[in-house]
């Protein structure tokens, strides 16, 4: 299954598999794709040991990394604020209304002595001042495909990445996105549809990725958003994609981090249990419809706040909610959400990541099969 976008990279089969957990990412380049880790929330040394790690477990194979570089956020017309500034710009009333909702669910305080780390919605880091670290340890590493999503990837980044020899993948919801991914210096551009789990815009995947498509070639496009199937990766192919980008897919896999309570709600979720919400990181990110989306969609409510600062306020909110949602019923389970997209109401089995990859392959060969009976080939 040779494609631009796999020969760009060096992999069998044109699947770049997304993933926070450096387990899930290992796996599916071992299976044949590339996994790609995402790393917003790591801090310098932690990526330093997960992409260590990540190195030994694949052996030489390709993997990426994934780094959210928005273009807008509080701060970027200084450069970005340091974590103090920031916090500062958090008002009393959402701080009220945040402890208000943790009283009527019954959410305990954190424990004495327990302080918030950097490995978690708190560490997000979106601003150059923040990020730079991070590029310096992903740059000392053998990644051989660099990420950038929430806007068009900036010239630092570019220019790193083409210096070292990686092409850039960025994550497009719109076709006038694309084009500004490639005017920047885009080797790739990721076609993502609403339906796909993380930060995502309006446009159903069926109609974004031909579109991109046209509007981008001859710079490879991935199809992302809902796929999960071989179908659906025969789908992506057919609408001209040169291969498929999948997150949701992992977070059921046997390898995932995905916590106990979160992976249960996933299992049992149907097609139509997720929506866009801001309430995690303050840019509409789809995630699974629980009691928390539910709160910030309150008319009578403050609304979320803006990219970083929404994470900032929540961070420790989701820790205290993490803590104790384990027992089904209590007011931390219903509140306890997760980025995912429509493609949830088909995870209904855990699985290792590999088997993902090829019963993914299998379902993609029959599907093509089966096509070419129709025209008699």
């Amino acid at each position: 299954m040779r494609t631009k976008a796999s020969e760009l990279v060096g992999i069998d089969v044109p699947i770049f598999g997304f993933s926070h957990c450096r387990d899930v990412v290992a796996a599916v380049t071992n299976a044949g794709g590339c996994g790609v880790l995402g790393a917003v929330s790591h801090s310098p040394e932690q990526l330093d040991i997960d992409l260590a790690w990540i190195e030994q477990e694949v052996k030489g194979k390709p993997y990426g990394v994934d780094l959210l570089v928005p273009g807008n956020f509080v701060g970027s017309d200084a450069g970005g604020l340091d974590l103090g500034e920031l916090n500062n710009l958090i008002d009393a009333d959402h701080r009220a209304f945040v402890d208000d909702m943790l009283r009527r669910y019954d959410v305990p305080p954190m424990p004495d002595g327990d302080s918030q780390g950097e490995h978690g919605l708190g560490g997000m880091r979106v601003d150059p001042k923040s990020m730079a670290p991070l590029l310096d340890v992903l740059f000392a590493h053998k990644t051989r495909l660099v990420a950038s999503a929430l806007g068009p990837p900036p010239p630092h980044f570019i220019e790193r990445a083409h210096t070292a020899g990686l092409p850039v993948a960025a994550l497009a919801g719109t076709v006038e996105h694309a084009l500004r991914h490639v005017a920047a210096g885009a080797d790739i551009i990721v076609a993502q549809g609403t339906e796909a789990g993380g930060h995502t815009g309006q446009i159903a995947t069926m109609v974004l990725v031909p579109e991109v498509v046209d509007a981008v070639t001859p710079v490879p496009v991935l199809a992302a958003g809902g796929i999960a199937r071989g179908r659906q990766l025969a789908a992506g192919m057919a609408l001209g994609a040169e291969g498929v980008w999948c997150g949701s897919v992992w977070l059921t896999t046997e390898e995932a981090e995905t916590p106990p309570w979160v992976k249960d709600k996933f299992l049992r979720a149907g097609l139509g249990d997720t929506v866009r919400s801001k309430s995690l990181t303050g840019k509409p990110a789809r995630m699974l419809r629980t009691a928390w989306t539910d709160e910030w969609e309150r008319t009578d409510g403050p609304g979320p706040m803006a990219m970083p600062i929404q994470s900032m306020l929540v961070s420790e909110p989701m820790r205290r909610i993490h803590r104790v949602a384990v027992k089904e019923g209590t007011g931390a389970n219903d509140l306890v959400t997760y980025f995912v997209g429509q493609v949830v109401g088909s995870m209904n089995t855990v699985q290792p990541t590999r088997r993902v990859v090829h019963e993914m392959i299998d379902e993609f060969i029959d599907a093509v099969h089966r096509l070419g009976l129709l025209i008699g080939d």
